[in-house]
């Protein structure tokens, strides 16, 4: 089983519709698949049509397996479950922060599913704080979406230090370009600047699309309505360049 966690600290960078459509991706691929909707808004929910329990209460989640697969459900698509999020979701820090090795909580949970699961995606919330770094002790990927400009660039550089200084292992952060525009000419600059400075970027490029922008309206991956458009097929061609990097570490 392995981890991929969709994580940025800056939002509307494009992180939920990676989750969804990387989820969707595994999925057809004949993936045994777990996407987790850690954001309190619930976005990756929402497009696909899920809603959370409204009595459950969350106290469980990095505790009780057999509570926490309670609350997963199926999704319109086979081999595909969803942990749909919740806004008490926005109290995790508090939680964790009263309980012991508080940062490897959700590492122990989600390696308790690997009989369940070929593929785990994190859609996660856009913070630096104690549940994300639960995500980075537990996550075998963290797949960051940059948008090419200056403050994404300034957001990912931040994410370095902040592994850096505390002793993260930065070799598991996989940045990719996402909202690319090919016309313009800062984020051509953008990309090629930072493609030099920084070797880890993946090869594949997910532009800026109106197709991907109606995901709200058609409340499914744009995968599923959309996915011989060439710039939705980078999705499909994001997956599997994380397969393959992914099967290098077995």
């Amino acid at each position: 089983m392995k981890i991929v966690a969709s994580y940025s600290i800056k939002g509307g960078v494009g992180k939920t519709a990676a989750s969804v459509n990387l989820a969707y991706a595994a999925a057809k691929a004949g993936n045994e698949t777990l996407l987790i909707d850690l954001d309190p808004q619930g976005a990756s929910s929402f497009y696909f049509r899920i809603g959370a329990s409204k009595k459950e209460k969350r106290s469980y989640f990095f505790t009780k397996k057999n509570r926490l697969l309670s609350q997963v459900k199926g999704s319109n698509y086979k081999r595909l479950d969803i942990l749909p999020a919740n806004l008490s979701f926005r109290n995790f820090d508090i939680m964790l922060n009263n309980m012991s090795k508080s940062k490897q909580r959700l590492k122990e949970l989600l390696s308790s599913l690997k009989n369940e699961y070929d593929l785990i995606i994190l859609d996660c919330p856009p913070n630096i704080n104690l549940l994300s770094e639960n995500i980075f002790n537990a996550a075998d990927m963290i797949l960051v979406p940059v948008i090419p400009t200056t403050l994404s660039e300034r957001t990912y550089e931040q994410l370095l230090t902040f592994f850096h200084k505390n002793g993260y292992k930065k070799k598991i952060i996989r940045p990719f370009f996402s909202m690319a525009q090919s016309k313009n000419k800062l984020h051509h600059n953008t990309i090629n600047d930072l493609e030099k400075r920084h070797p880890e970027f993946m090869k594949s490029i997910i532009s800026f699309s109106a197709e991907i922008e109606r995901m709200g309206i058609h409340r499914e991956p744009v995968l599923a309505y959309a996915s011989r458009k060439s710039k939705v097929q980078s999705y499909r061609t994001l997956f599997n360049e994380i397969v393959h990097i992914l099967a290098k570490k077995k």
